[in-house]
């Protein structure tokens, strides 16, 4: 286990951004990542985990406590079953199920972070969520102070959220257990339009795997959401916003707002969540809001390639960041009275 002391943060999260914790360790086996997480514990020192840093935002005074750097290694494919700890780089490991042919997680290529994440944000994107292949989570669970496998039912998933999500005090993920599909080199049915009409196919169709891998990875770089060291506007946390989940009468509501401000004949996005619930496209309104891409002045701008994340331009700081976010925030709510949340975990600071 290495150990560092005021160590910086900045450069283990995606945003680069964040003062120093007062420790850091980096742990490399699950046994390192259990004493790390005991001795914190034991000593009520205030701990924080990181994985990749793609989904943390940390106040600029850094964190007053424990750092602890995941970086576990375990790669285990028998058949269908994939097993992989925590540290495992989740789009290398996505890359590896494609290239022996299993489907199943190809639509989520290119998301940056860890594999222990995936269940804690319930991870998705083009018509996937990690949900749908997760079978066991394997976690220390510092209430009992024992390492628990969870049943993918047990985890209480929903739109990136989970029970993890719901207690993060109470877990720290060590292995995700996955259920795979052979489909003989074919994708799982492609359930997003966007990657349909890029293949030029149907909806519910399947494609071979790696065209369904690379199509997404095109996808998502022309919107700066594959991280690339020279360009700024990979320099985030990818969505910065969940997409909003509405009830009926909020959704009426919203949509009388929507004819009120844009005219008659516009019509929100507009997807069935669940009995009486619509989620609606948080890019849309912040589109519509008048944040258009580029938007900002400053170290910190909305991306110029997608309205949904936010961006450090290279000298930003976390504040700066912040600014941005509330702007958009209150003008969101002023335009269209729905109010956003951020998805990425705040450190020290909040919205």
């Amino acid at each position: 286990m290495q150990e560092l002391h005021d160590a910086p943060l900045a450069p283990l999260t995606t945003f680069r951004l964040g003062g120093p914790a007062t420790r850091l360790i980096t742990a490399t086996t699950d046994a390192e990542v259990v004493a790390a997480v005991r001795e914190a514990d034991a000593s009520g020192t205030p701990l924080l985990l990181i994985g990749g840093g793609s989904n943390l935002v940390i106040g600029d005074k850094g964190f007053d406590g424990t750092a602890l750097r995941i970086a576990t290694t375990g790669f285990e494919l028998d058949g269908t079953s994939l097993e992989l700890a925590a540290g495992e780089v989740w789009t290398d490991a996505v890359e590896r199920t494609v290239r022996a042919g299993l489907a199943g997680v190809e639509c989520l290529a290119g998301i940056p972070g860890s594999a222990g994440a995936t269940p804690i944000q319930n991870v998705g994107a083009y018509g996937q969520e990690v949900s749908s292949t997760i079978t066991e989570v394997i976690a220390y669970d510092r209430r009992a102070g024992e390492t628990v496998t969870l049943a993918n039912a047990e985890c209480a998933f929903s739109y990136r959220h989970s029970r993890f999500k719901a207690d993060p005090e109470r877990y720290v993920v060590l292995r995700v257990r996955f259920r795979l599909e052979d489909a003989h080199g074919l994708s799982a049915p492609l359930r997003y339009a966007e990657t349909a009409r890029a293949l030029g196919v149907e909806p519910g169709d399947r494609v071979p795997v790696e065209d369904a891998r690379e199509t997404v990875l095109k996808l998502r770089a022309g919107k700066g959401m594959v991280l690339d060291p020279d360009d700024h506007d990979t320099w985030s946390a990818g969505s910065f916003f969940t997409n909003p989940i509405l009830t009926d009468a909020d959704f009426a509501v919203f949509h009388a707002r929507v004819r009120e401000r844009l005219g008659d004949g516009v019509e929100p996005p507009a997807y069935p969540a669940g009995e009486g619930r619509t989620k609606t496209s948080a890019a849309w309104l912040i589109d519509k809001a008048g944040f258009t891409k580029g938007y900002g002045t400053g170290p910190a701008r909305i991306s110029t390639k997608h309205t949904l994340a936010l961006t450090n331009r290279g000298d930003a700081t976390t504040e700066d960041l912040l600014t941005l976010a509330r702007e958009v925030v209150a003008g969101v709510r002023e335009a269209f009275g729905v109010t956003l949340v951020n998805e990425p975990v705040t450190v020290g600071v909040a919205l």
